[in-house]
C-alpha cells in the first residue's frame, strides 16, 4: 500500500527546524499487526522518504518498506516477483494519479472517499473509513475474514 493519504490523512507536517512528523491510526496499526500475524505479508511503498515512516513500519514489523518509488506499478511488480506472486494474490491501496497503475494490476484494487480520480476509477473497492482514520484495518478484516472463508 502507499503511505501518504492511505495510512495517513495526507497531512505532513514539517516544523521549522525541518523535523518531520504525520499521524498514524491506531486502528490500522492493530490490522497489519493481525496480517503479518496470519502469514499476509505487507509492504508499503512511498513515493517519498520519511523518518516517520520508517519509524512507524519498524514499529509495527512491516517486512517490506520500499520508499522514494514514484513508479508504484514496477515496486509492486518487482516485490510480488521476489514473493512469487502472482497479480490476482496482491491487494494494493493507493489514492493517487501515481497509485493508479498498481491499484489496477492487483488483484483486490483498493482507494479510499477523497483519492483523486485516477485512483478511484482504477479501483475496484473504495472504503467506507477515510485515509488516515482506519481505511486500512476496513481492508485487513476483510481479508482476514476472506482468508478464515476459504
Amino acid at each position: 500500500m502507499d503511505v501518504d493519504g492511505i495510512l495517513t490523512d495526507g497531512t505532513v507536517q514539517i516544523s521549522s527546524d525541518g523535523t518531520e512528523t504525520k499521524s498514524f491510526s491506531i486502528l490500522d496499526g492493530l490490522g497489519l499487526v493481525r496480517l503479518n500475524r496470519a502469514g499476509l505479508a505487507t509492504a508499503w511503498i512511498s513515493g517519498r522518504a520519511s523518518g516517520a515512516t520508517t519509524g512507524r513500519a519498524t514499529e509495527l514489523k512491516i517486512p517490506h518498506l520500499i520508499q522514494g518509488r514514484t513508479d508504484k506499478l514496477a515496486a509492486l511488480q518487482e516485490l510480488a516477483a521476489q514473493l512469487k506472486l502472482s497479480s490476482a494474490e496482491c491487494a494494493y491501496m493507493g489514492d493517487d494519479d501515481i497509485d493508479a497503475p498498481a491499484i489496477a494490476w492487483a488483484g483486490i484494487g483498493v482507494s479510499v472517499p477523497g483519492a483523486m480520480p485516477a485512483a478511484l476509477q482504477a479501483a475496484r473497492l473504495v472504503t467506507r473509513r477515510a485515509a488516515g482514520h482506519g481505511a486500512v484495518r476496513e481492508i485487513c478484516e476483510l481479508l482476514l475474514a476472506a482468508r478464515v472463508a476459504r
